[in-house]
């Protein structure tokens, strides 16, 4: 790829995915997102809020967040000084990209995501996570808010796919296959396939959670059979006590929600 590059520091929530759509609409075709998860969901949805975002712009990762899903989704070097032979190079597929419809103080809101969506104990752990914890001790903060989370009433969501009615404590909705870091609990998923994945557990608590653990480090989980799995093009996620909404491993809402998969929108710069 040749230049100019221009720099642009992040200072705040929401100024990453600002950034990105001035870049769109300033005709840079490749927006690099250099942090986590988070910010690559901030970029690609700044992408998205340029008039024919994805068509005119492509997106590159430096991964310099805490655990870089996507970038392990990708095989990225997670070493950055490895990135730019790659960027340089600039081979591009098309993705998969996940969007979700849900309510934030009382209004409706949308927002694209490329890896994970999570709602019930999952979002509720992410809600309760603090954020100058993470700054110490980084992933271990999750942990802390988990543990948090386990002793209070858990919501039972509803999640449909119009055919098919599951409902559990925790459910999570992927376009890749990667969890927490290089754990593929959603073992079918494809970011090509036109559709998203979802498990669900029925109970996270004190007592179920022996059992979650051993089935997640035995690989059961993986596994056909080791949750209540699904796919499909949309999902409808709902519940009767209030239930939050995380996209990427950032709390963005609560539901009712509706998740759905646009195939093959999101260019990304590949090794």
């Amino acid at each position: 790829m040749k230049g100019p590059w221009v720099l642009k520091p992040t200072t705040a929530p929401g100024v990453a995915r600002r950034l990105a759509r001035e870049a769109v609409e300033q005709e840079h075709e490749t927006i690099v997102a250099a942090g986590g998860d988070g910010t690559i969901n901030e970029v690609l949805n700044g992408i998205a809020d340029a008039p024919e975002g994805f068509k005119r712009a492509r997106l590159a990762v430096l991964p310099l967040g805490t655990i870089n899903v996507f970038a392990r989704e990708l095989k990225l070097p997670l070493d950055v000084r490895k990135i730019w032979p790659i960027l340089q190079r600039g081979k591009e597929t098309c993705l998969d990209l996940g969007c979700a419809e849900f309510r934030n103080q009382g209004r409706s809101e949308s927002r694209h995501f490329i890896q994970l969506a999570g709602a019930g104990f999952d979002a509720r752990a992410v809600e309760l996570v603090n954020w100058e914890l993470k700054k110490k001790v980084g992933p271990a903060a999750y942990v802390v808010a988990g543990l948090q989370a386990l002793g209070a009433k858990q919501a039972e969501i509803e999640i449909s796919t119009g055919k098919q009615v599951e409902a559990g404590e925790l459910i999570l909705i992927g376009n890749g296959r990667l969890y927490g870091g290089n754990f593929p609990i959603l073992h079918k998923s494809d970011l090509q396939d036109g559709l998203l994945d979802a498990i669900v557990l029925k109970k996270v608590n004190w007592q179920s959670l022996p059992g979650h653990l051993w089935d997640f480090i035995s690989g059961k989980m993986y596994k056909t059979g080791g949750t209540t799995y699904l796919q499909g093009a949309r999902f409808i996620l709902k519940s009767r006590m209030r239930a939050v909404l995380q996209l990427e491993g950032e709390l963005v809402g609560e539901l009712p929600a509706t998740i759905t998969v646009l195939p093959k929108v999101l260019r990304v710069v590949v090794p």
